[in-house]
């Protein structure tokens, strides 16, 4: 991760903490000669399902587009994408895995590939998962645990 995106991962965070939602997912990518973001909102303490609606993603869209337009700092060409989690929410950061334990995660884990499994607990910069079939916890480092997002059974 470069130093440029953390500074803004961490300056969208703020923005969306100061109008009274969480940061919920970030992306940035490119598409042609603009910068994508794709910001996903919640409410702190909702459950997937409930909480954030089309005017609230009004609302934080505006609060960022202001704040980019006068800084500059993705130039004049970007896209902004404002939406909810969603029912399968993704899970990023560690206050989310905490948010969530008991839950059962989709998660794609290292030398294992995709798998099902129950948020045991969290610690330090480690989750202890369960995952779905087996007998024994395994122990994750967060950042090795790539693209988890809450377990819907549709």
């Amino acid at each position: 991760m470069s130093g440029e995106y953390k500074d803004l991962l961490a300056e969208v965070k703020y923005r969306v903490a100061q109008e009274g939602y969480e940061l919920a997912d970030f992306r940035e990518g490119t598409g042609g000669r603009r910068v994508r973001l794709q910001v996903r909102i919640d409410l702190p303490g909702s459950r997937p399902g409930q909480g954030v609606t089309v005017e609230d993603c009004a609302r934080i869209s505006r609060v960022l587009e202001t704040w980019l337009d006068s800084s500059e700092i993705l130039g004049r060409a970007y896209v902004l994408e404002v939406s909810s989690p969603g029912l399968e929410r993704p899970i990023r950061w560690r206050n989310h895995w905490e948010q969530f334990v008991g839950h059962e995660v989709n998660v794609r884990l290292p030398e294992r590939g995709r798998v099902r499994a129950q948020i045991l607990s969290v610690a330090f910069d480690t989750v202890q998962l369960l995952p779905v079939g087996d007998e024994r916890g395994v122990e994750v480092e967060i950042s090795d645990s790539l693209n988890a997002t809450l377990a819907v059974d549709w």
